[in-house]
């Protein structure tokens, strides 16, 4: 029964995405006629065939299997005028944002919108430093739609104004399972991969994290050190998003995710690469080339004339769709504030609330009507009332004839 509805939703796939019987089967590595017969129910499937035809049938998937974002972005602007860079480079409302006396990285304050962060300081020699983590790169997605730019225009305006790449986060996410990272781990303990990186590390979720390593990343392969300017990583994203929200591994939008994480001088040269190109494959791509390739044992021949393994030339680009940019827009949400008051403290309010039934008393009415809210919860009650549109400053002009005027 099971290998039955396995056939039956493998041939409604394949309908679906268009594939002819030969041109599948020639993927998978078997006949037509032996796919036909599968198809007809007239094979026993092993688990390997099944496996590889799992794999084999998403690389066909209409949405792109692979596609890139921008999920990390730092940037240090030299001037310590912090509206400007609100107002004139994230085009912002000054009014929507939150100003709090304390920073990081040894800046003393910081304006805030959602998971955006723009730090300040009074010493020249720090400046003004934009940060943008995953969450914050999704927020700013958002924002930048609202103003009809792209990730291209915006870094363009950064580096217009003076800015200084400090960090920039390229992840390819892979849809289809592409990237076996277990079995890249393997071919990296064989030997079967050249590199140009002196650390090379593999993980898996049994293992303790250290401060170098994510955690509840499920298998993971780690390509150099995290104190260079260049360093990688290649995970399975599905058992992370299990960990995190507790998402079925096979519901999974994401299977796996391949990070070039670069840092200064790396950082700067990636991004000229991309506003001379506005092509994010060719940069990513070209970074992954340089550093590290997978290959396949060869006797009697040297290492570096070993073939490519086949996976990984998919994954690099060998016969498959070229892939673009992706914005995936998330606006801020009290989503994330919820969460944790569903998990940390509704059981304690609800006991409370029991108590006062009880007792006929109300704590926890008296305690709600007494608690004042802070600056910060003003601002995410702010955010909520308002729109993306009332954010964004709409007196800034797109024929502006300079960043700082």
């Amino acid at each position: 029964m099971e290998n039955k509805n396995f056939i039956e939703e493998l041939k409604q796939k394949r309908e679906n995405y268009g594939i002819s019987q030969r041109k599948f089967a020639s993927a998978c590595g078997i006949s037509r006629e032996y796919y036909n017969r599968i198809e007809n129910g007239k094979v026993v499937l092993t688990e390997e065939l099944k496996e590889t035809i799992t794999k084999q049938i998403e690389r066909f998937n209409p949405r792109e299997p692979l596609f890139i974002l921008i999920d990390y972005f730092r940037v240090r602007f030299p001037t310590t005028n912090a509206l400007e860079i609100i107002r004139k480079v994230l085009q912002f409302n000054p009014d929507y944002m939150l100003f709090e006396n304390y920073g990081k990285y040894g800046y003393e304050s910081k304006y805030v919108i959602g998971d955006i962060n723009l730090m300040c300081s009074v010493h020249e020699h720090l400046g003004v430093l934009l940060e943008l983590k995953g969450r914050g790169c999704r927020q700013m997605e958002s924002y930048l739609l609202a103003q009809k730019r792209s990730w291209y225009d915006f870094i363009l305006d950064c580096l217009t104004a003076g800015g200084i790449m400090k960090r920039l986060d390229l992840a390819i996410n892979d849809r289809a399972g592409i990237l076996d990272i277990p079995k890249l781990k393997e071919k990296y303990k064989a030997g079967e991969c050249i590199s140009c990186f002196r650390n090379q590390k593999g993980y898996d979720s049994t293992e303790k994290s250290g401060k170098d390593i994510p955690k509840n990343t499920g298998e993971t392969i780690y390509f150099g050190s995290r104190s260079s300017e260049v360093y990688m990583c290649a995970y399975q994203k599905n058992y992370e998003q299990y960990v995190k929200n507790g998402t079925d591994i096979e519901d999974s939008e994401i299977k796996n995710r391949f990070e070039i994480r670069m840092k200064n001088e790396r950082a700067y040269y990636a991004v000229v690469d991309l506003l001379a190109y506005r092509d994010a494959e060719r940069t990513a791509f070209s970074i992954i080339n340089r550093y590290i390739r997978f290959v396949d044992r060869e006797e009697n021949k040297p290492k570096s004339q070993w073939k490519i393994n086949p996976d990984w030339a998919l994954f690099i680009g060998e016969n498959r769709e070229s892939i673009q940019l992706t914005t995936q827009p998330e606006p801020y949400t009290l989503q994330k504030a919820l969460n944790w008051l569903q998990r940390q403290v509704a059981p304690t309010i609800k006991m409370v609330q029991e108590l006062d039934k009880e007792n006929h008393t109300t704590i926890l009415k008296d305690m709600i009507e007494q608690a004042e809210l802070k600056d910060k919860h003003k601002h995410l009650l702010q955010l909520e009332r308002s729109t993306i549109e009332e954010r964004i400053d709409t007196v800034i002009s797109k024929e502006n004839d300079g960043i700082f005027l």
